[in-house]
């Protein structure tokens, strides 16, 4: 069973916003976030909600939220359910703070186009997809409230006064340390942290992490093991990511643009999604993933979070 959405009406609620792949309900000065089995590409949701992608989501995400206090202050206060997370209402910082840490996805789709600059920031001569970069790079996106997030460099987001300097510098700070937490984690695990996106918030006048982070709806992971051997033989790296899912689309002729329908996925490639987010879980936290399996699933979410409140 999977969770496409939820309708609920919680005590307090005072407004309603669903995403890409949240359902966020307001209650006040706190947020209920559920996370559902939605899954997205290219900016656009896929017609079929992928089992049990939620939950590893969700707790995924408390877990690195969890090991990362000491850095920065987060918005989590707690998780009554698999696919719930309660916490701090703050103002978003209309920002996503990429950082990268090797030449993948869109930096390397980039660079193959032929252009060495990326977000304001030049790229060296002389890589291959999948190489590490000297020091890790931020690369700025906007964050939109519909379609595409562009991207952005440091110096246009001042001149636009999308945030001021002083905000920005500390999103810039916690960044570079949260991608080395992070990929300190990670190589515990025998993984490499490739890049990954921040979304930062103001509460109480300070900059607070918000959202996921680390998980593979917004990072990508390769396995270390092998990596350097592959690099060397121009092979494809073996990655944990939403990436195998783009690629998908990508081959069916599906990159978000107008006029291409979106491919419907089929149960045996819903099935190998599910169980690569699984993978992944059980691979970062080195914890067995809990697959509940409940016949209301709704009924299940519901009742933990009147019980939190």
């Amino acid at each position: 069973m999977a969770l496409k959405e939820t309708h609920f009406q919680l005590p307090g609620q005072t407004a309603f916003y669903r995403g890409k792949v949240r359902d966020v309900y307001f209650l006040n000065n706190r947020l209920v976030m559920v996370a559902s089995d939605r899954i997205s590409a290219f900016d656009h949701i896929l017609p079929r909600p992928i089992p049990h992608k939620g939950a590893v989501l969700n707790q995924l995400a408390a877990h690195f939220l969890n090991a990362t206090r000491d850095i920065c202050p987060n918005w989590l206060e707690a998780t009554p359910d698999p696919n719930v997370a309660i916490g701090l209402l703050c103002e978003p910082v209309r920002v996503e703070m990429v950082i990268r840490g090797y030449l993948a996805g869109h930096a390397a789709r980039t660079y193959a186009a032929g252009l060495r600059t990326l977000c304001g920031v030049t790229l060296p001569e002389g890589m291959r997809e999948n190489d590490r970069f000297p020091e890790p790079i931020i690369t700025p996106t906007t964050k939109a409230e519909e379609g595409h997030d562009e991207d952005i460099s440091k110096m246009e987001l001042l001149e636009r006064e999308l945030v001021t300097s002083e905000i920005y510098e500390q999103m810039e700070q916690y960044t570079r340390a949260l991608f080395q937490r992070g990929s300190e984690m990670a190589a515990q695990r025998g993984l490499i942290l490739v890049d990954t996106k921040y979304e930062f918030g103001i509460h109480n006048g300070k900059v607070v992490l918000m959202d996921e982070i680390h998980t593979p709806d917004s990072s990508r992971y390769f396995y270390a093991d092998g990596y350097e051997e592959r690099q060397r033989t121009g092979e494809r790296q073996r990655q944990l990511s939403k990436e195998f899912v783009r690629e998908w689309l990508m081959a069916n002729g599906f990159q978000g643009k107008k006029g291409q329908s979106m491919p419907i996925m089929p149960d045996q490639f819903v099935e190998e999604v599910s169980n690569r987010y699984i993978e992944l879980y059980e691979l970062v936290t080195g914890m067995p993933f809990v697959r509940e399996n409940d016949t209301d699933m709704l009924e299940r979410i519901e009742k933990n979070i009147l019980k939190a409140l």
